[in-house]
């Protein structure tokens, strides 16, 4: 089985390499990145894995990988993912997020690759939502309310364009807020256990932290049951079609915080900064992943509760 993997140095791309490692099937990966591999290739055995470094807005290169690779499988997982790097770098995020993707697809059209793709989209194209119409299903109306958010849809639209028009074998995720071990703190639940874990470690430390607004609510789903849903999306998911990937259930960031606290037994004072709250922010996202569990039998099976005491013990070890 020949899988193109962009993003490969990025979070979900080593949780997807160590779950492919756990399988009896034979995989020949190629990974690519903007900087050079991040990993030692031996982690991961018995995976066969190559690294091409290479800007994916360089239409002519991708073209070559592509016709050099001849890909079976494509799991597009570069982007810039950041919502609030959207809001700062609007033209970046965009253009990034939006011409990889379309570099990637064209080419292989051109090329007349047979490759089934699954082009990986975001809870936040559904925007802000008014509790009635909760939980999200792939039928809710798509409503961005931020750069990254439009991004992900035309993303999401260029994807059904190549489908419906060209007959290309491509599936669409809407993937919601997923969290794990290793994951950068430029996001929002790592950050929190990077600071708690600080303070935990060093008593004399300062026990207040700087957040943003706490009483927004997300739908968290661990990184590895994620990885687990996009590999059998790309066995098995159907043409043309987008799916949820999401728990089901929401919960605020001041509960997340309420429960790293518990965990790690320490009691701090928070102090809300205006600076780290995004214009216009979707205020619950909470979705129904009822297709994806019809269609595969895929659902959720690790505990908020056990991510968060993953990712805790993560920066620990990290030396925190």
């Amino acid at each position: 089985m020949k899988i193109l993997i962009t993003g490969i140095n990025g979070f979900v791309a080593q949780h997807l390499l160590a779950f492919l490692a756990t399988l009896p099937e034979a995989f020949t990966i190629l990974g690519i990145g903007r900087s050079e591999p991040a990993f030692d290739n031996s982690q991961f055995a018995p995976l066969k894995i190559e690294y091409a470094k290479i800007d994916l807005l360089n239409r002519e290169h991708v073209g070559e990988i592509l016709q050099n690779f001849k890909p079976q499988y494509l799991l597009h997982l570069a982007s810039i993912s950041s919502v609030g790097h959207s809001w700062k770098n609007p033209n970046d995020s965009f253009v990034n997020n939006t011409n990889i993707f379309l570099n990637l697809v064209d080419q292989i059209r051109l090329l007349d690759i047979p490759c089934r793709i699954l082009s990986i989209g975001s809870s936040e194209e559904y925007g802000n939502v008014n509790p009635s119409q909760l939980p999200l299903t792939e039928e809710s109306p798509l409503n961005p309310i931020s750069p990254y958010a439009v991004a992900r849809v035309s993303q999401e639209m260029i994807s059904k364009i190549y489908a419906d028009g060209y007959g290309m074998d491509i599936i669409m995720t809407r993937s919601f807020n997923h969290i794990g071990p290793g994951q950068k703190n430029v996001f929002v639940i790592s950050s929190f256990a990077k600071q708690l874990v600080q303070i935990a470690n060093d008593p004399s430390a300062s026990k207040m932290v700087t957040t943003g607004d706490l009483s927004i609510i997300r739908d968290f789903v661990d990184v590895r049951d994620v990885v687990k849903a996009y590999y059998l999306l790309l066995q098995h998911g159907k043409k043309g079609e987008v799916y949820n990937i999401c728990s089901g259930t929401g919960v605020s960031l001041q509960q997340i915080m309420d429960k790293m606290c518990a965990f790690l037994n320490i009691n701090i004072t928070l102090q809300q900064d205006s600076n780290l709250i995004r214009p216009n922010d979707n205020k619950a996202i909470i979705g129904r992943a009822d297709k994806i569990k019809k269609d595969l039998g895929w659902y959720p099976e690790i505990s908020l509760d056990k991510s968060l005491t993953d990712i805790i013990n993560w920066w620990k070890q990290q030396g925190s």
